[in-house]
């Protein structure tokens, strides 16, 4: 009789698995085998088998003589071929002056293992751990050497901030990680470790480090949904996938919360953006982003800027100044013929597509950018519907993940990219800080594509919009592929304003996060023309001061995939050019000036064009009442008010009755919206 077959994997003793590890284990029924004499001794004292839990470890880390400063944050770790993938977050803990009995002070307590994955004040935040080495599979023995490097985030006026030091000035370190028992509080006493951080070369001791594991995911985040009456919750695909399962799939310990279902519209079944952003901020439930990862998501009828779903929140230029916590998806929008079984169907019905446009929209506020190399969540809604077959057709077809370079996205990013009120949308990056040994920049030049950029007006008054065309040439004899859309309501624009000081601040589209990017082909030797009209970015006014400044204007854009796995390749152009601020020419110039420059909202008029920003529209009347501003202003405050249906302040302007500043395409524009308030 053959022997049974033995099994793939061979246990080893756990506490879990008595009867291996107990002296006389029983035979199986029904056999009698007699007592072997042991060769040796018993109890046999088996080696422990251990290895680097996967999920998220609280960290701790005391630098060397200091009493005041430590570091808390988490480690995380994932299980990929081969081994493990992991990366951490440190947030200085906070102290306090204690005045009484004698004035001193104090440091905080860390965080305490029982309450799990720890949510720390976002001001605290401080380094990014890039893990270079760490246990791969087990280990018979107590320790293992963990290898890392520390980035430094020092946030900005705007939020982005700036890493240091660069990726190839990096110091590495390594900890010898010895297995203790764990402390009170943790949820498994075998999965604790401690040893001494050094720096490698010099073996200085640089400070005790410290992990013990919390939990099997990585992070937690809450979604809030609220609802305007009539629309319908995105809470399902209607075929097995839901928040839970989205959740899962990303590591993420990420809880639902259905609030009101009775929104109020301010104006009538189309929502603007900044009126999604106010409606977030009075309807949400009560949030300390600080305690908690929360996320908004406001179901309405229409949207104003895009047809399925938008993370308005794209910037620290909103209402409350706090980047990518909000979301909106619509519920009334009529999908378009050609898009398989849905077509012709209201969006808000369609619960595959419906869901799957707030998964993406959830991606835009976690940090994502599309991502076109396979159809799931990050690719746009219009692109899985065109690769639609007959036998596949949309939304069967839709790949219900996020694509592994998302995955690792998601999973590795700072916290300071991930989290609500971090940096603005569009500064998330594979490459500063580095995420792990494996990353590789695949920012693509372009040398067959020249790109012009020339002011309107080479010399502008403060106060006033700058405002420049692009010239995007292709200078090759073949095709070449380019953003459909060059705007500050598409994804590809980033720029710097460096001014006659020096001092360089960063602008970037606006909106830069609808489930829609398409592509286009630029054919040889053709060009495409696009404007901006610049005024402020997330570092503040582009241009508070007089005198010359440089501008230079960054298109950047993902190229079609071949279906390759690893990043997604790039495509990024630059141009320059330079304009010269003139100063205020009297009292009345220098207070209108200041009202349109210190003003938010004045911006959101200015690209979104919307009258509901009071204290915006209120600004850019100002500079139309100046005398010096009013011509460069004149064409906002026509577009703003025509948007309303209010038409003939810019049927004056076009008829050339006032003296007016514009770009090709902000004429283009009022023409438009002249038309379809008429018709």
């Amino acid at each position: 009789m053959a022997a049974p077959p033995m099994p793939e994997i061979l246990p080893y003793p756990t506490e879990n698995n008595p009867s291996i590890s107990d002296d006389n284990p029983p035979p199986p029924p029904g056999l009698a085998i007699p007592p072997i004499p042991p060769p040796f001794p018993f109890p046999f004292p088996f080696p422990r088998i251990r290895s680097v839990r996967t999920g998220a470890w609280l960290v701790n880390y005391t630098p060397v003589g200091s009493t005041l400063v430590a570091y808390d944050g988490t480690i995380r770790v994932e299980a990929i071929a081969g081994g493990r993938r992991a990366s951490g977050d440190l947030y200085q803990r906070p102290t306090i002056r204690i005045p009484f009995p004698v004035p001193r002070t104090i440091m905080l307590s860390p965080p305490n293992p029982a309450n799990g994955i720890p949510i720390q004040p976002i001001r605290q935040y401080r380094y990014y751990l890039r893990i270079t080495k760490i246990l791969e599979n087990i280990t018979f023995g107590t320790s293992f050497d963990l290898g890392l490097q520390m980035f430094l985030f020092t946030p900005t006026s705007g939020g982005s901030g700036t890493w240091s030091p660069a990726p190839t000035a990096a110091i590495n370190c390594t900890a010898t990680m010895t297995w203790i028992p764990a402390p009170a509080g943790y949820p498994s006493s075998g999965d604790y470790l401690e040893g001494d951080l050094k720096q490698d070369g010099t073996n200085t001791i640089l400070g005790r480090f410290k992990m013990g594991w919390l939990s099997q995911y990585f992070r937690k985040a809450v979604v809030e949904i609220d609802t305007v009456a009539g629309s319908e919750q995105p809470l399902e695909s209607g075929n097995g996938h839901n928040w839970q399962t989205v959740g899962d799939s990303m590591g993420y310990d990420l809880k639902i919360h259905l609030s009101e279902r009775d929104v109020l519209p301010p104006s009538g079944d189309g929502w603007s953006d900044s009126e999604m952003n106010d409606a977030m901020i009075k309807h949400r439930e009560a949030v300390n982003l600080d305690l908690e990862w929360h996320y908004h998501i406001l179901a309405v009828h229409l949207i104003d800027s895009t047809p399925r779903g938008i993370m308005y929140d794209s910037g620290a230029t909103d209402s409350d100044h706090i980047p990518r916590e909000g979301l909106g998806i619509s519920t009334h929008w009529i999908i378009d013929q050609g898009w398989g079984t849905v077509s012709g169907v209201r969006f808000g019905l369609a619960k595959a597509p419906h869901f799957r446009t707030a998964v993406h929209e959830l991606g835009h506020a976690l940090g994502l950018y599309h991502n076109t190399i396979d159809l799931g969540y990050m690719n746009t809604s219009d692109v899985i519907a065109r690769a639609g077959t007959a036998a596949l057709p949309f939304p069967a077809n839709i790949k219900w993940a996020f694509a592994d370079n998302d995955l690792k996205r998601l999973r590795h990013f700072p916290d300071i990219f991930i989290r609500p009120g971090g940096v603005p949308f569009g500064e998330a990056n594979d490459v500063n800080p580095p995420l792990t040994p494996d990353d590789r920049a695949l920012m693509l030049d372009m040398p067959e594509l020249k790109l012009e950029v020339t002011p309107v007006l080479t010399e502008v008054p403060i106060g006033a919009p700058v405002r420049v065309e692009l010239k995007l040439t292709n200078t090759s004899d073949v095709e070449v592929t380019i953003p459909g859309r060059i705007d500050l309501k598409s994804s590809c624009v980033h720029g710097v304003v460096k001014d006659a000081s020096g001092t360089a601040r960063s602008f970037r589209s606006i909106i830069g996060c609808v489930d829609e990017e398409p592509l286009t082909q630029l054919a040889p030797k053709d060009s495409v023309m696009k404007s901006l009209t610049l005024l402020r970015g997330g570092d503040g006014a582009l241009f508070p001061m007089s005198g010359v400044s440089e501008i230079s204007v960054t298109l950047r854009w993902d190229l079609p995939s071949a279906g390759e796995a690893g990043a997604q390749p790039s495509a990024i152009v630059i141009g320059s050019t330079t304009v010269f601020i003139t100063g205020a020419s009297s009292a009345s110039h220098a207070e209108a000036a200041h009202k349109v420059l210190t003003c938010p909202d004045a911006h959101l008029v200015l690209a979104l064009g919307s009258t509901h920003l009071t204290t915006g529209f209120e600004a850019v009347e100002a500079a139309v009442a100046n005398d010096v501003l009013c011509k460069h202003w004149n064409v906002v405050k026509a577009k703003a008010l025509a948007k309303a249906g209010k038409k003939e302040n810019g049927t004056r302007l076009l008829g050339g009755k006032h003296e007016c500043v514009m770009s090709h395409d902000e004429k283009k524009k009022l023409e438009l919206l002249l038309k379809e308030k008429s018709g």
